[in-house]
């Protein structure tokens, strides 16, 4: 098997992403059902609206972080995920009905999407950190980058049959066939074989919380990563209004058109996670340079003059920014102790997701208020300047040591200070 696919040799991995897979596609078909009941049968193609249901459905990562990581870290992983899916597949079956019968307002949307915040932020961290007591630690970089390709397959897949199946049988089927496809995780989670995974030590006691947010206040190299991925989170990924807005205020397009912007950027963002696939070891110089490819093509995404140019942008988009988040991702989880990676993945989560309760009513209020060109341009500006400054600040952590040869001739060398640790087990 090509090492693109190591992780998929481990038997419970293979089961899982088989699951993952099938649910992914459902759950992108979810969201852009959701995104068209909101903006052509609630609203009057309301960017505010829309930016508060995407708001809600992340509340919960950036309020919830420290107590659903150390949820992750205390109790079984497997267990969560099975909860979290059951309530999940709960949360789509309500939205279907209220829409198939015909009693759905808005703010019924707005509760559904906390109440599926909810459910994520607490299955997030322990889905992330699951990973690595399917795989052994020699395949981690690669089952992360493959988790990622399977998102995106989704994100592929789903948009685009979302698309076609709201214009032949409605949003509320569109809602219940997402519903349905939960079952394919519970059915993952039942068929693992539990002495293969490699469970990490369980925390006990009252002060994991605290412990967490403190083993991070000390990891400097994760600061910065963290750093990086909160802008590109917040105001760069917005992608499920920006879409939105561009496909029906600024090019005109219907159901089908729109949901095929979704696929289009996929493709680019899936060829990044095959790519990074082979990677066995993440460095913060495929980040920056990553985040560099995505400034330059998210302007251009801005720019667009029509419709196809903007589709080939978004491709440019979910390629590099797909990039960063892989090499962030598996940067993070392979850089902390097991204990501690369910509430180090948790803070991460809140801090790339969290950060999207802030940046979409504001990109909804920009777009409003500038245009829909302008919900994607702010993420440009901010990815950018934060790209500079970071850049910056590791060029001028340079410093230059005077040498003596044997001849006792000084010479310059210039050498760059490695990343603070600070911690003896960031070694590990």
């Amino acid at each position: 098997m090509s090492p693109t696919f190591a992780s998929l040799h481990v038997r419970n991995y293979r089961i899982y992403f088989a699951g993952a897979l099938v649910s992914n596609v459902g759950t992108w078909m979810g969201r852009i059902a959701q995104d068209w009941v909101v903006l052509t049968q609630l609203t009057n193609h309301s960017a505010t609206a829309l930016g508060i249901v995407t708001a809600l459905q992340f509340i919960p990562f950036l309020l919830l972080a420290p107590i659903t990581g150390a949820i992750a870290d205390r109790y079984s992983k497997r267990r969560i995920l099975a909860i979290t899916q059951v309530i999940l597949a709960l949360t789509a079956l309500l939205g279907a009905a209220l829409v198939l019968t015909g009693a759905a307002a808005l703010w019924h949307f707005y509760v559904l999407a906390l109440v599926t915040g909810l459910a994520s932020a607490v299955d997030n961290p322990a889905r992330q950190a699951f990973v690595s007591e399917m795989v052994p630690p020699a395949r981690l970089p690669n089952a992360v980058a493959l988790n990622s390709a399977s998102f995106n397959l989704g994100r592929l897949i789903g948009p685009a049959v979302a698309g076609l199946a709201i214009a032949a049988v409605g949003t509320g089927v569109t809602l219940l066939a997402n519903a349905f496809t939960f079952i394919a995780v519970l059915v993952a989670l039942a068929a693992m074989k539990g002495d293969q995974l490699r469970p990490a030590p369980r925390v006990t006691g009252g002060g994991s919380v605290v412990e967490g947010l403190r083993y991070v206040s000390r990891r400097a190299d994760i600061q910065l990563v963290l750093l990086l991925v909160f802008v590109l989170g917040t105001f760069g990924m917005n992608f499920q209004i920006t879409i939105a807005l561009m496909a029906t205020t600024v090019f005109d397009k219907g159901s089908a058109e729109f949901g095929l912007l979704g696929s289009v950027m996929a493709i680019g963002s899936l060829a990044a996670a095959l790519i990074a696939a082979r990677r066995s070891n993440p460095r913060m110089r495929t980040l920056l340079v990553a985040l560099a490819g995505f400034t330059v093509a998210s302007g251009a995404a801005a720019l667009a003059p029509t419709y196809t140019t903007f589709a080939i942008a978004l491709a440019a988009c979910g390629l590099t920014g797909l990039t960063a988040m892989t090499t962030a991702n598996a940067m993070v989880q392979t850089r902390v102790l097991p204990e501690m990676r369910g509430r180090v993945m948790a803070l991460y989560m809140a801090i790339f997701l969290g950060g999207t309760p802030v940046g979409a009513p504001v990109i909804g209020w920009i777009g409003e208020t500038f245009g829909a060109r302008w919900t994607i341009g702010i993420g440009t500006v901010a990815v950018g300047i934060t790209l500079a400054l970071v850049s910056l600040w590791l060029a001028r952590r340079e410093i230059v040591q005077v040498t003596y040869e044997a001849e006792r001739r000084p010479r310059l060398r210039v050498r760059a200070l490695p990343m603070p640790h600070a911690l003896p087990e960031a070694a590990r």
